[in-house]
């Protein structure tokens, strides 16, 4: 009687579970060992989220940084599944989907990602915009286009947060809306971008002052309404007028992950050993922003797009020693600088030896996520698209 092939399981189409999944695709599996993969995600799209920015300015289209997943697993052997997890039974290794459908795994991979909390601020939830996901930046598209179309001379916006989020949406908006937008930063530290390098944190801060962009520096927000914010700057209270609040603070693990038996730190992510294991638990991994993890030398591993990806890399290996009886690699974080957009054709770039701001350093960033991007079809269609873009932008003028 043959042995059935396992079943791997992975919760979330992000950075870490959509590249885990083609990565696992892709190792030497012996036939009678091919495991069946599923990924499962509530959308039908993965996003390549540090371009996310570039929609708004119409830099790049929702295919370019959105393709679908179908397209993306084609020919994988990858199966996948839309819907929202409901539940995980621990002990019984199922999954329970919103659709009611039911999986059993072998190994399971625990990829969701973050939420954007809303719920911090009074007025929050009902007025102020995140900006996450593909639905978000469609959501703020509409609002500014409806704003854009009022007679009002100025258009006010608040952006909370003066991290890397914030200060990209901030470059991004400011040079799309021109003299008609009028900005303001709101950040409860003393800095912008306190844990970025120097050189970008300086080219950040001069771009901020180019573009007239107000900075709220250790000031918190108090509350949101429709039309306006309150800002609390050491016990000093203002309400000031605004047409649009967006909101880029903090990051929620998923529910579904926060009940499950594990060890989670303070911020609910689950603790994990070097080799991406859950404690307690060699048959689950994690990965992402929901992971807590440090390294094969003891580094605490920063929840960004660049440690999922390369935890991916590990994750696949890992799971296909596991199930091949090899030994498990422990995850070593390599830090490959970081890149900033800072406007319509300019970035900042630290990293691998570089320091490099402007467009050099924009066109450094496209390559350098072109290089990011899932498979080697998308990166071709999309690399295709922006050589030829230029060509037909002069021909069509």
């Amino acid at each position: 009687m043959s042995q059935q092939p396992a079943r791997i399981c992975i919760l979330g189409g992000g950075f870490g579970g959509l590249y885990t999944a083609l990565r696992l695709s892709q190792l030497p599996w012996e036939s009678n060992q091919k495991p069946e993969i599923i990924l499962v995600d509530q959308n039908d799209r993965f996003l390549f989220s540090p371009l996310l920015y570039e929609l708004l300015t119409g830099e790049l289209q929702t295919w370019e940084i959105a393709p679908p997943f179908a397209e993306l697993l084609q020919n994988t052997g990858i199966r996948f599944c839309q819907a929202a997890v409901s539940d995980i039974d621990i002990d019984k290794m199922h999954v329970h989907l919103q659709d009611g459908v039911d999986i059993e795994y072998d190994r399971l991979v625990l990829a969701l990602g973050g939420e954007t909390p809303l719920d911090m601020v009074p007025g929050a939830t009902s007025h102020a915009y995140p900006f996450r996901t593909i639905t978000d930046a469609y959501r703020l598209e509409e609002r500014l286009r409806i704003l854009t179309e009022l007679a009002a001379e100025k258009i006010r916006i608040a952006i909370i947060g003066a991290g890397y989020s914030g200060v990209e949406l901030a470059c991004k908006l400011s040079d799309r809306l021109g003299d008609r937008g009028r900005f303001r930063l709101v950040e409860l530290s003393d800095q912008i971008l306190r844990t970025s390098p120097d050189f970008n944190r300086e080219a950040a801060q001069k771009a901020l002052e180019k573009r007239g962009i107000f900075l709220d520096l250790e000031t918190k927000v108090e509350s949101i309404t429709q039309d306006s914010i309150t800002l609390d700057y050491k016990n000093q209270v203002d309400t000031i007028p605004v047409d649009l609040v967006i909101w880029t603070v903090g990051t929620r693990v998923n529910p579904v992950v926060r009940s499950l038996p594990f060890k989670q730190n303070q911020r609910g992510q689950i603790s994990t050993i070097p080799t991406l294991q859950v404690i307690d638990y060699p048959h689950i991994f994690a990965l992402g922003d929901i992971a807590d993890c440090q390294d094969a030398e003891g580094q605490q591993v920063p929840a960004t797009a660049q440690s999922a990806f390369q935890q991916a890399d590990y994750t696949a290996w890992n799971i296909w020693a596991s199930l091949t009886n090899r030994p498990l690699l422990p995850f070593r974080y390599q830090q490959l600088g970081e890149m900033m957009a800072l406007g319509i054709d300019n970035a900042t770039l630290t990293g691998l030896g570089m320091k490099l701001d402007g467009n050099f350093a924009y066109i450094a960033r496209r390559l350098a996520y072109l290089y990011r991007m899932p498979t080697l079809d998308h990166q071709l269609k999309v690399g295709f698209n922006w050589l030829a873009r230029p060509i037909i932008d002069s021909l069509s003028k």
